[in-house]
């Protein structure tokens, strides 16, 4: 049964056609197709994993022409950090008022 394989990095595109066996797993399929050795980021208890965009468990079973997506976490964007950081102070500013106004 033919399947494929794609992980992206930056600035890589990877995928990887495979013929495997009937009822094998994206688990399976992964190791089959090394890329676990080629990339050892690539953490499969950390990272997730879709068939065909749509979130997959690793014991799922696949189907002919189904293509396996190892996803990872992307950056933060900046905006995204200074928003976390904005709210962090925001907060911390409203409990020192809130003790200010208790010892008054």
């Amino acid at each position: 049964m033919q399947i494929s394989i794609v992980y992206a990095l930056p600035h890589e595109q990877i995928l990887e056609a495979l013929n495997v066996p009937d009822e094998t797993t994206v688990e399976q399929a992964i190791h089959m197709g090394h890329l676990l050795d080629k990339y050892p980021d690539i953490d499969l208890s950390v990272n997730k994993v879709g068939i065909f965009a749509k979130l997959v468990k690793l014991d799922q079973i696949l189907r002919e022409d189904d293509r396996i997506e190892i996803y990872r976490s992307l950056p933060k964007k900046p905006r995204d950090a200074h928003a976390v950081d904005d709210k962090k102070a925001r907060i911390r500013a409203k409990k020192e008022r809130t003790l200010e106004t208790k010892t008054e």
